[in-house]
This record gives structure tokens, C-alpha cells and sequence, in this order.
């Protein structure tokens, strides 16, 4: 039996087990090898690729991946946010690599990437899937392109994403294992798991563990402990944009909202935009920088003082060392200290360490030894 055929078999045989108490841990071992099979998959189809691939040079400050079927207008959209050139036509398909274009906002570059549509499968392989998706897990956001005639598109999309172990608009789940040399499996929970600790055991069995020290930090469901035992998981913000706007008649709307509310998305939260008209850009350039989270550090040079035109482009969250690093050079190394003024100081050229967390328009001074 070939390896195509044994993930359809896994996947049938869950599909056909009642989920309740008595057959959980049996499902537990099933999803368990499922991931290990997809995954393998997943490898063979890498090896075995032939063709170029998809591989992008990151370039920027953040990356942003469209996602959408062919010709819903992820093309047209780029080409109006981005400096890119990238092919348009009514007619699918017509992207066949991956083309990057460069958003300039807020003095950030973000690069973006249009990627060829994804079709249904892409997770196993068909259209380029696989080469398609691993672009996509490098990307800082995910950014969905539906047109606003075929909004059920999203859930298909998103199947595929998650077959592929992205998951949108997720924490990791608190879970953590350490691998022991005798005494099993010890399971430490700080809440109280409706999962049964026999079915705990056999899935952490299932992912090769003899002895371990398992500790879970909150409520998971069969497949969050897996995702949270398995180290390839992927975790990103999404967003929706709805295109070709322009085409509906306004007592349609009512009706795409509603689509949009039956995949749980608010209609309120999507950006409705029409690329070929150039409208509704400028929202989704400003909820594309909302959800990517980047902050400007205005640099304040010795004897040039401060940069306000080429920001220091930082996550929020992120700390004086994260800028060292981004800085580069010898920085880390001959640290001093720093002087911040601005959101994150208490006053004017606070003094604080490499471990100050820096906010968006921050004025940073990093002093170092000669």
C-alpha cells in the first residue's frame, strides 16, 4: 500500500469512529500517525520536486503572502500596492511563480508575496501545492484575496492552510514535553483536562516518547496536543480582503455579509476593495500594518541626531537587544546601555538595558564602548 493510500485509509477510519470516551485514545492514535504520514508525505514530495520550487529570498521588514484561488485578483491587487509587475488576466492560472512586490508604508517595507492560486489538494500535492504552502509558512501575515461572488472559497482555503500545519490566529498551546530516561509518562496539568490521561499517554507514546514529563497549561482537544508535541506548527495573523466590490449591487451586500458571518468572519473586519478601481486600498494598507504589528524607532545618531525620515522597523513586544540585533555590526558586544525618550520611557533619555521593551515612535540612543 502506498503511502497516498494509507493517510486516505487513516483519514476514513476517523471519519467512521464515533468520537466519545471509549473510543477517544483510539482516535488519539490515529490522528497521531495521520500527522506522521502527512508529514512524510510532505518530505517525499519536497525530495522527489523536479522543478524549481518557490523558494523567495525574504527581503523588508515583514512578509505578507496573498492567499486565494486563481483569478480572484491577487495580481491586480499587487500590482496597485507594490512596485511589482506581476501578470494579470481574466482567465486562471495566470501566476505560475511566486512574484514579490514592495509595500512602502509608514516608512516599512513589507514585502508581499502573490503566489500562484491555491486549488483544493494543495496540501497533498496537486497544482504546486506543497512548494505553494511552504512559501506561505515563511510569511508574517496571511492576507486572503476572495472575490466577493465566491466567499465559501475561505473555509476550502483555510482547510488547506491547516492541513499544512499553519494555524491562523492561534496561540501555541501551553503544552510542553521533556523526554526522561525512566519511571513513563508523568502528565502535570494545571487545569482540569476533559482529555483522559490514558488518552494523553497514547498519543505522546504515538510521537515515539517512552518516558517523558508531560505538562499542559490549559483545555486542548486532541488535535492541539498534537499540534502542541509536534515542533513544525506555524503560527500567523490573517486578515480578509473581499475584491471586486465594485460589481455588487448594494442589496447584495446583506447577502456577503452573511456568507462572511457563516465562516465566522465579521463582516465589520473585512476590507472590501476593488483592485481594478483602486479602492479600498488604503484601509488594507492600514490593517495590514495593524496586524503585522510593527512599530517605528526613530534613531538618534552620535553627532547627527535624530533619523525620523529611515525608522528602525521593530515588532511590537520587541526589546533595545532585538534592535541591537537588527542594527548588526558590533553592537550586542560593546553594549552600554541606551537612552529611550518617547511611549515606553518614563521620562526624556530614560537609561535602561538591553532587556527594555520599545514602543511604536520610540527615540533610541545606544551608547557603547570604544
Amino acid at each position: 500500500m502506498g503511502l497516498e493510500e494509507e493517510i486516505a485509509e487513516i483519514e476514513q477510519e476517523i471519519q467512521e469512529t464515533p468520537y466519545n470516551k471509549s473510543t477517544e485514545a483510539h482516535i488519539g492514535r490515529l490522528k497521531s500517525k495521520l500527522a506522521e504520514k502527512k508529514e512524510e508525505f510532505a518530505r517525499r514530495q519536497s525530495s522527489s520536486g523536479g522543478g524549481p520550487g518557490y523558494a523567495v529570498e525574504k527581503h523588508g521588514d515583514a512578509t505578507v503572502a496573498l492567499v486565494g484561488f486563481p483569478s480572484v485578483g491577487k495580481s491586480t491587487m499587487l500590482n496597485a500596492m507594490t512596485n511589482a509587475d506581476s501578470k494579470t488576466g481574466a482567465y486562471e492560472f495566470t501566476t505560475i511563480d511566486v512574484n514579490p512586490g514592495m509595500l512602502q508604508y509608514r516608512g516599512a517595507n513589507i514585502q508581499m508575496l502573490d503566489v500562484p492560486g491555491l486549488i483544493e489538494g494543495a496540501a497533498g500535492g496537486r497544482g504546486d501545492g506543497q512548494e505553494v504552502l511552504s512559501v506561505v509558512r515563511t510569511a508574517d501575515l496571511v492576507v486572503f484575496v476572495l472575490s466577493v461572488f465566491e466567499i465559501d472559497q475561505y473555509q476550502r482555503l483555510y482547510d488547506e492552510l491547516y492541513k499544512n500545519g499553519i494555524r491562523l490566529d492561534q496561540q501555541p498551546p501551553r503544552i510542553s514535553v521533556r523526554p526522561k530516561g525512566k519511571d513513563g509518562i508523568s502528565i502535570n496539568a494545571s487545569v482540569d483536562l476533559d482529555l483522559g490521561e490514558g488518552t494523553i499517554t497514547e498519543i505522546i507514546r504515538e510521537h515515539g516518547y517512552a518516558n517523558a514529563d508531560v505538562t499542559i497549561g490549559e483545555h486542548v482537544d486532541i488535535d492541539e496536543l498534537i499540534d502542541g508535541i509536534r515542533d513544525n506548527r506555524v503560527y500567523l495573523p490573517s486578515l480578509v480582503s473581499v475584491n471586486k466590490a465594485d460589481l455588487i449591487e448594494p442589496d447584495y451586500k446583506e447577502t456577503v455579509d452573511d456568507q462572511l458571518r457563516g465562516h465566522d468572519i465579521d463582516p465589520e473586519e473585512a476590507i472590501f476593495i476593488s483592485a481594478e478601481k483602486d479602492k479600498g486600498l488604503d484601509a488594507l494598507k492600514e490593517r495590514i500594518w495593524e496586524e503585522l504589528g510593527l512599530i517605528r524607532i526613530y534613531m538618534d545618531k552620535p553627532g547627527r541626531g535624530i533619523d525620523y525620515d529611515e525608522p528602525l522597523m521593530l515588532f511590537e513586544g520587541d526589546t533595545v537587544e532585538d534592535a541591537c540585533t537588527k542594527l548588526g555590526g558590533s553592537f550586542d558586544e560593546r553594549f552600554r546601555f541606551a537612552r529611550v525618550s518617547g511611549p515606553s520611557a518614563k521620562h526624556d533619555e530614560q537609561q535602561v538595558g538591553t532587556g527594555h521593551e520599545l514602543e511604536d515612535e520610540d527615540v533610541l540612543r545606544i551608547v557603547t564602548s570604544k
